[in-house]
Parts: structure tokens; C-alpha cells; sequence
């Protein structure tokens, strides 16, 4: 058993919560919302974003950072991505040296560029950070039904070390030395996952869907290979895996913001109504930051900035996709005729 404190009381962070329990380890659940620990407190259930998940009456609640971060064998840092960076700040006091730090958000910072891992050893120097990504959706975790991730560190000891902590029958975990490419694959899908909602919202089939999921995955895989990404990530469980289903499924955020957006609604208006933190929207334009600093060319990446952030019609983005200049798929120099 290993005592671990999660931080942040999201979904996904309270369905971490609920199967590390399950998993048989002592959990501290974070909020730096009182009201919000009073409300799990009280209802063993976090009735607004994971209804009918109960937590069990083991773990403890807290609005006490200390508290949930002393004397704990692993942090699990769960919340939104915009908050990364002052949550670590926050974390900075109590942390104990080389106290293992696991994130679990999904993001990139749109003024520095820095991946989410990147943020928190800067912030904390002296943790190991970890990170764990992959296709799980919290309202199916937290039922039980069985999710594969990948967590990926910097020395294999502390992946199979918390591949041992996560790993259960219904939840399997792979592991990965390729932090950097599990990262940029957990936060761009998001990105394409707005633009397969407006697809979705316009009223598009599930060509132009398959069309979005894989020319997605090719700009992921293309400037995440820039960064110096190894090109396995973007075929596994934190690049297509997670494409796949945050593009697809009813419990995506992004996929229900760029929907929305698709039927018309504004940015905003789309955000108020989705009524959590949609990361797409957040790491959009750390995307088109990052393609223009290696020089990768992501059409997709580029239009879905301009819905957002430009107020283009989203029919107008998808015709100009489709009307783009003619490509190889393969990017093949010679034909066996032309050798």
C-alpha cells in the first residue's frame, strides 16, 4: 500500500481517486475549492462533474495543500492545465526531494511553449516528475470498465514503479522513456478533437471524421518528431489512441465545444455551456506557436485558430482543408518509374 495525494478533484482526478482506492493505496484528495471538499465530504460523490461514482469512505478530503502532500510516496497533479503552473508554485513549500510528482492533465502553455512536465520541473526542481495519458474518458473509469494508459518517465524504476501503483484488472498501463511525445499527443488531439466536433456540428459524415482523425495524427506525429518525439508515441495509446476517442466519444469536452461551435456558437458561448475547462481550446494556439517555431507545416491546427480566434466560419475552415493544394500522403521522393 503507498499513500498518495491527488491534487485537484476534477473528474478525472476524483475517478484517480476512486481507483487507486480500489487499487488498495491511501488517498488524499485535494481541492483548493472548500466548498467543493465539503461537498465530496458529504456526499461521497462529485455530483456536478463524475455523478455516480461513490468515493470511498476511506479516503481523505482536503483544502489543506500540506495535508494532502505530506509524508506521500506520490503526487497525482490533476488539475486543469491553465492551473499547472500556480498549482506547482503552491506545491513548492511542502515538497520533500525527489517526491515523485505524476501529471495528469493535458496541455501545452501558450506564452512559453513548455509542455505541462516541462512547467512542473521547473517549478519544482527537485521532483521526479512522471506523466500518464492515454484513451480514459473519467465517467468510464470511474465505472470500472477497462482503460488502458501509458506512463511515461524519466527512468524506467519510476515507470514500472507507478505502472505497479496503477495498474489494475480493469485499468492496464503501459510504459514509455518518450515523456515529451506522450505529452504533445495528450494535449494537440485535443485540438483536433474541436475540429471533428464542428465536423460533427455541421452536420459532416464519419469520412470527414476518419479524415480529421488521421491527417490529425500525421501533424501531431510530424512536429512532435521536430521536437525530437519519438515517432512510435504518436501510433500508441497517448497519439491515435487518445485521438480516436476524445474525436468520438459523447464524453469529450473538445469534441462537444467544437460541436457546439459547429452549430454555430461562439468560443465562449460554446465553453459556458460545456461548463468545464476545455484544454483544446487552451493549447490551440501553443500548437500554431510551436509549428511556426519548428517550421511543421499543421493545416488543421491553423484553422481550427482561426474559428477560435478569428471568428472564421467553421464550413468556410473545412472547404478550405478540402480545396488545399495537392499532396503526396506519403511523402515519397521517386516512384519505382522514376528510379
Amino acid at each position: 500500500m503507498k499513500k498518495i495525494g491527488v491534487l485537484g478533484a476534477g473528474s478525472w482526478g476524483t475517478a484517480l481517486t476512486w481507483l487507486l482506492t480500489n487499487n488498495g493505496h491511501e488517498v488524499t484528495l485535494w481541492s483548493i475549492m472548500e466548498a467543493e471538499v465539503e461537498m465530496l465530504r458529504t456526499k461521497r460523490e462529485h455530483t456536478s462533474k463524475l455523478p455516480g461514482v461513490k468515493l470511498q469512505e476511506s479516503i481523505q478530503l482536503t483544502s489543506n495543500l500540506e495535508e494532502a502532500m505530506a509524508d506521500k510516496d506520490v503526487l497525482v497533479l490533476a488539475v486543469p492545465s491553465p492551473y499547472t503552473r500556480s498549482t506547482a508554485q503552491k506545491m513548492a513549500p511542502y515538497l520533500k526531494k525527489g517526491q515523485i510528482v505524476v501529471n495528469v492533465a493535458k496541455g501545452v502553455e501558450e506564452h512559453t511553449l513548455m509542455t505541462l512536465s516541462q512547467i512542473i520541473e521547473e517549478e519544482l526542481p527537485e521532483a521526479n516528475v512522471a506523466v500518464l495519458s492515454g484513451p480514459s474518458h473519467a465517467e468510464e473509469v470511474g465505472k470500472g470498465l477497462p482503460t488502458t494508459c501509458v506512463v511515461g518517465a524519466r527512468t524506467r524504476q519510476i515507470a514500472e514503479y507507478l505502472q505497479e501503483i496503477f495498474m489494475s484488472p480493469v485499468f492496464r498501463v503501459y510504459t514509455s522513456p518518450d515523456v515529451l511525445g506522450i505529452e504533445l499527443g495528450a494535449a494537440l488531439k485535443n485540438v483536433i478533437a474541436l475540429a471533428a466536433g464542428v465536423a460533427d456540428g455541421l452536420g459532416y459524415g464519419d469520412n470527414t471524421k476518419a479524415a480529421l482523425i488521421t491527417r490529425g495524427i500525421a501533424e501531431i506525429s510530424r512536429l512532435g518528431i521536430a521536437m525530437g518525439a519519438h515517432a512510435r508515441t504518436f501510433y500508441g495509446l497517448s497519439g491515435i489512441g487518445d485521438l480516436i476517442v476524445t474525436c468520438a466519444s459523447v464524453h469529450s469536452r473538445n469534441r462537444k465545444a467544437g460541436y457546439l461551435m459547429g452549430k454555430g456558437y461562439t468560443m465562449q458561448e460554446a465553453m459556458d455551456e460545456v461548463k468545464m475547462v476545455v484544454e483544446g481550446v487552451y493549447s490551440a494556439k501553443a500548437a500554431l506557436g510551436l509549428a511556426e517555431k519548428y517550421g511543421v507545416e499543421m493545416p488543421i491546427i491553423a484553422e481550427v485558430n482561426k474559428v477560435l480566434f478569428e471568428d472564421k466560419n467553421a464550413a468556410d475552415a473545412v472547404n478550405e482543408l478540402m480545396q488545399r493544394m495537392k499532396k503526396d500522403e506519403l511523402g515519397v521522393e521517386l516512384w519505382d518509374d522514376e528510379k
